[in-house]
């Protein structure tokens, strides 16, 4: 993969600085993370379901912490998040494909959720979601074993709950830094940092050895660092991931790799619904008529698929 080193001076580049992931290592050689940043691809989610605000701010982290944590492992296929609790907001689904399609959706209730005050901001989970798991998992398809990391929704926001997860991995430490808000033109925008410790190179440390103390010391101040980014930073379009980087890691050198575009793409199609609808008896297709048609809505992009009597027929083969 190609890369540049940064330091002393920032790059310049061309390059997207929208919908994208971007990663980079911090030249102290304790840290590596990425930098996501979302505008139209979690617009278009939002916009395709009408959420309502403590919806919309929760599910856009979602898909912006997808996007960080799918990083970590190396995968061919689809890495998901599902968060599921017993709030109002009941369910959060995220996923992104190795390609960078990404796509999410809420299930919530609609008077639950009337009835919050704005105290949902100061703890998105405990008010929104309530108990429950934040489950990660990475599908490589049939001929593969999935992955799959659960944990308990534990904190007051997403960020949280993945240091929880970080916390309980035996292969992963890391910090992540979330944050997502609507525009003044009324778009939804999201952003977000992952550092990730990385395992020293060339030496075997020993607790409490000068090495030890030297390599710890580079990895908090790299969180330290990480941590001094500003929401409005992670969300401006305008500031180029390299130059926000470059703000954030100048003082130990920063090196950055080559960006991944995203974008929201759903995967649903006829096909897959056809397949689906055929794998239920016909009589419980017939519970899915809405008037005279059988009608199935994606969750992800909103599409109707709807099918009349001959359809199905077709489908049945009578």
């Amino acid at each position: 993969m190609d890369d540049d080193a940064v330091s002393p001076a920032p790059p310049q580049s061309p390059e997207i600085s929208d919908d994208l992931v971007q990663p980079f290592q911090v030249e102290n050689g304790a840290a590596r993370g990425r930098l996501v940043r979302l505008g139209p691809a979690v617009q278009t989610v939002i916009a395709g379901h009408q959420y309502p605000e403590p919806v919309a701010a929760l599910l856009t982290q979602a898909i912006a912490l997808s996007a960080l944590v799918a990083g970590i492992f190396k995968f061919d296929g689809v890495f998901s998040l599902q968060a599921k609790g017993d709030g109002p907001v009941s369910m959060l689904v995220a996923d992104l494909t190795s390609d960078g399609a990404l796509r999410g959706f809420a299930q919530y209730d609609k008077e639950a959720l009337a009835a919050l005050d704005d105290s949902w901001r100061d703890g998105p989970v405990p008010h929104l979601l309530g108990g429950g798991y934040l489950a990660f998992t990475v599908d490589q398809g049939q001929d593969t074993e999935s992955y799959q990391g659960i944990v308990d929704l534990t904190g007051a926001t997403l960020a949280d709950c993945a240091h929880n997860y970080f916390r309980q991995s035996d292969q992963f430490e890391g910090v992540v830094k979330l944050t997502s808000r609507m525009d003044d033109g009324g778009n939804w925008r999201a952003g977000g940092l992952l550092v990730q410790k990385m395992p020293p190179e060339g030496i075997t440390l020993q607790s409490g050895d000068a090495a030890d103390e030297d390599f710890e010391e580079a990895w908090r101040r790299a969180v330290v660092l990480m941590s001094s980014s500003r929401d409005g930073e992670l969300l401006d379009p305008a500031l180029h991931p390299h130059d926000l980087l470059f703000r954030l890691f100048h003082e130990d050198g920063v090196r950055v790799f080559d960006p991944a575009p995203l974008e929201m793409r759903c995967r649903c199609s006829s096909e897959r619904v056809e397949a689906m609808l055929q794998s239920f008896p016909r009589t419980e297709i017939e519970t899915l008529k809405v008037g005279d048609d059988v009608v199935v809505t994606c969750e992800f992009c909103g599409h109707d698929y709807v099918y009349s009597d001959d359809d199905i027929d077709r489908l049945y083969g009578g």
